[in-house]
């Protein structure tokens, strides 16, 4: 895990947030499929799994509040998505001209 838990005024990254939780949820099932020979090792085992199951998404809770943009309502989101592209297509376009201007010979 990237980042702790203690970092809480830092923004983080979608890609930076751990949610891979498969792999704690297959252990956890292969804890209870061992032999039950020894009920109490099997349970103790598959009780800390579970603690580390709830202490990733607790984690995973916890960044995902951290990243930008989440305090707006989904709307809002879209709103301001659909003007970063218009910016960034006029942005191109304007590229695009000064390029065209340039590439003529004096």
């Amino acid at each position: 895990q990237r980042i702790s838990l203690n970092m809480s005024s830092q923004v983080v990254a979608a890609d930076d947030i751990d949610v891979d939780f498969l792999p704690v949820i297959y252990q956890y099932l292969r804890c209870l499929e061992k032999e039950q020979t020894d009920v109490s090792r099997v349970s103790q085992e598959s009780s800390q799994k579970v603690l580390e199951l709830q202490r990733k998404i607790h984690t995973a809770r916890e960044q995902v509040r951290k990243l930008p943009g989440v305090e707006y309502s989904r709307e809002e989101q879209l709103r301001r998505l659909e003007a970063l592209r218009k910016q960034l297509a006029l942005k191109k376009r304007l590229l695009l001209k000064y390029k065209a201007k340039s590439d003529i010979p004096h």
